[in-house]
């Protein structure tokens, strides 16, 4: 488990629920689910045929590729614009076979709506659904409480839109 005086972290940032986000990702380490990788690539041979030359990184235009610890790599829904646009920039710049065709879906993961939501807490927040544009994530009225959220499963593409303007960070990734 982390120890959280590893990382001090501000004030602000713990009352916002960060020191969880610490917890979910070494929970992630420990069960060993692997880093996202950028879109549409084949994973099943993705750590032979991968070369880390990093030119998918440079190429991404929306910022979120990254170099990951295994030098491989990853995305970062919390690094430039925050999302994937699917831009296939990383496909094309690409030079060895490591893409599947991107008329299939670009991941295998969606987003789920953990129980911190501020919704659960009666606080009106919908910034998740503002940022959705595919609107996989919309808000059910309920009499007498707060609208809470509903993730569409079908349409989430993944692209992370909503996980780095939740305030509580109360978005994950779910790995199908």
């Amino acid at each position: 488990m982390t120890n959280l005086t590893e990382t001090p972290l501000p004030r602000r940032s713990f009352l916002r629920g960060h020191f969880l986000n610490a917890l979910k990702t070494e929970q992630v380490k420990q069960q060993g689910h692997n880093a996202i990788r950028p879109p549409w690539v084949d994973l099943a041979t993705f750590s032979e045929k991968c070369t880390a030359c990093s030119q998918c990184v440079v190429a991404c235009e929306m910022g979120i590729l990254q170099k990951g610890a295994d030098g491989y790599p990853e995305v970062n829904f919390s690094l430039g614009r925050k999302e994937c646009s699917f831009c296939q920039a990383c496909v094309n710049v690409c030079e060895v076979d490591l893409f599947r065709p991107t008329s299939e879906a670009a991941w295998q993961h969606k987003v789920e709506i953990q129980s911190s939501c501020l919704t659960q807490f009666s606080v009106e927040c919908r910034s998740c659904e503002d940022n959705c544009e595919m609107r996989a994530i919309r808000f059910k009225r309920e009499f007498g409480r707060v609208a809470t959220p509903i993730v569409n499963l079908e349409s989430c593409n993944g692209c992370g839109a909503c996980l780095s303007v939740c305030p509580t960070q109360s978005i994950q990734i779910m790995y199908l």
